[in-house]
């Protein structure tokens, strides 16, 4: 299979795990498949796929910036670096939900977290706690 079609099936994979979160937050499939972290699993089994597999066939590596900008101007090594991404922003997006739903926090809320988590990682996980901070309260029984 060719890295394109990897990195296109891939995406399309994390992206219906994204629609699901914003549009089908109650829906119990959604619940089972990403809010779990099954479909976190599946990228992450083909992460490792893709490690097993390509890791040690670039140059470069992870002791200074110059190594990681050589290691990652390897096509294998770029498309490892996203699945690696979409692993792990789809498996917080479900972690958003599954907290924002046990604190009440309103889904409209929860939006502009989940899309900036998908695009921004790190910023919509921030903007998260700062709305969770605002408008949740204290889940029962935790």
């Amino acid at each position: 299979m060719s890295l394109d079609l990897i990195f296109t099936v891939a995406n399309g994979f994390a992206l219906l795990g994204w629609l699901l979160l914003a549009f089908a937050p109650r829906w119990r499939f959604t619940h089972a498949a990403v809010v779990s972290g099954a479909m976190s699993l599946v990228l992450a089994a083909l992460y490792s796929a893709l490690l097993l597999r390509y890791y040690g066939s670039a140059g470069g590596g992870f002791s200074s910036l110059p190594d990681i900008v050589k290691l990652f101007s390897d096509p294998a090594m770029v498309l490892l670096g996203w699945v690696h991404y979409l692993a792990f922003d789809l498996f917080i997006g479900g972690w958003e939900l599954r907290d924002a739903q046990r604190r009440g926090v309103p889904h409209l809320l929860l939006l502009p977290c989940l899309g900036l988590t998908l695009m921004f990682g790190p910023v919509g996980l921030l903007l998260y706690f700062g709305v969770r901070r605002l408008f949740g309260r204290d889940p029962v029984g935790g």
